[in-house]
């Protein structure tokens, strides 16, 4: 039987055909009177999820690090999209591009200057300094009265995040993710996580591409940030505890360390679980914890371990079965 092999230009055809399908889908159920608001706002939030864990995932699936000031990084990207955002000077989509961008650069900025000390430690003394930064940055913006209205919230935040904006930038950062990670970027990544010193040794700048690592999963945690500002319309310093970073990294380890796939589904899961079982009242949150505890103890590598689907596979498969068919 001979190998078949899907063209390039097949492959990118099903792919737009598949993402504008999801789109057309996801825009006709959360306009329409399908859903209530409460699910078409669930939808949206597992959208900016998936951005969190997917680029949180880059450093502690990929690089095999354990940061946890990730939600240090989603409130700079929320506090200066929203305070632009709130400016107005520039036409509403463009005002939205423009606060998207601002939002992902700053948090790379803070992303580079906690990056370049923190990253020269390793496991627990990692986490802690990172913890630390996270909590820096909240406190700071908290006693920012006169910029933020630190514990007060930061009110009138336009909502620009439709699920037609946070599914195109779910989107953008898959791909980017994935184009970086399947480039020599990527190998270089991983030979760092798997040996560092082997890595050193064969010409890696470790250094560098820890620092670039942190400060792309940071640039989208900033966009995620901004998205979920446009979501509420109020942004308040207590959404980015720590228990907000530990939540994202909770649903990291979930879906599979390293596994991009992984972090999608384990998303959809952990933050549509809490809605639906809310007609069990004050049992939801101990049958929510119990099914955390069943999956870590029977699958300890996450529920996708570390797989990552394939396209071009299932495309060759179905191939070959025509193939076979037609001989």
């Amino acid at each position: 039987m001979r190998e078949t092999n899907i063209p390039l230009y097949i492959r990118y055809i099903v792919t737009a055909i598949l993402l504008t399908s999801f789109l057309f889908i996801g825009f006709f159920i959360t306009n329409s009177n399908i859903l209530g608001r409460a699910h078409n706002t669930l939808i949206i939030q597992i959208g900016f999820y998936i951005i969190l864990s997917v680029s949180l995932n880059m450093v502690a699936g990929y690089l095999g690090q354990l940061p946890l000031g990730h939600a240090g990084f989603m409130a700079v990207g929320a506090y200066s999209a929203s305070l632009f955002w709130r400016l107005g000077i520039l036409p509403s989509f463009s005002n939205i591009i423009v606060g998207l961008i601002i939002s992902g650069i700053t948090a790379a900025i803070f992303g580079i200057i906690i990056g370049v000390p923190a990253l020269r430690l390793k496991g627990d003394y990692l986490s802690i300094i990172t913890l630390g930064f996270g909590e820096i940055i909240r406190v700071v913006i908290n006693n920012l009265d006169n910029i933020t209205y630190g514990a007060r919230g930061l009110l009138n935040i336009p909502r620009y995040s439709t699920f037609t904006l946070v599914y195109i930038c779910v989107i953008i950062t898959i791909m980017v993710i994935h184009l970086i990670m399947k480039s020599k970027h990527g190998r270089a990544i991983i030979a760092i996580r798997d040996n560092e010193i082997a890595a050193r040794s064969c010409g890696v700048n470790v250094i560098y591409y820890k620092v670039f690592t942190f400060a792309v999963s940071a640039f989208f945690a900033g966009i995620a940030g901004a998205l979920m500002a446009g979501n509420q319309g109020i942004l308040v310093p207590n959404n980015f505890d720590f228990m907000t970073s530990v939540n994202i990294l909770m649903i990291v380890v979930l879906g599979g360390m390293g596994s991009m796939f992984g972090s999608v589904i384990s998303s959809i899961v952990l933050i549509s679980l809490p809605v639906f079982l809310q007609p069990l009242n004050e049992y939801r949150m101990i049958i929510y914890s119990l099914l955390l505890i069943v999956v870590m103890i029977f699958k300890p590598t996450g529920l996708m371990g570390s797989y990552e689907f394939s396209l071009t596979y299932f495309l060759e498969k179905i191939g070959i079965k025509r193939r076979e068919e037609n001989v």
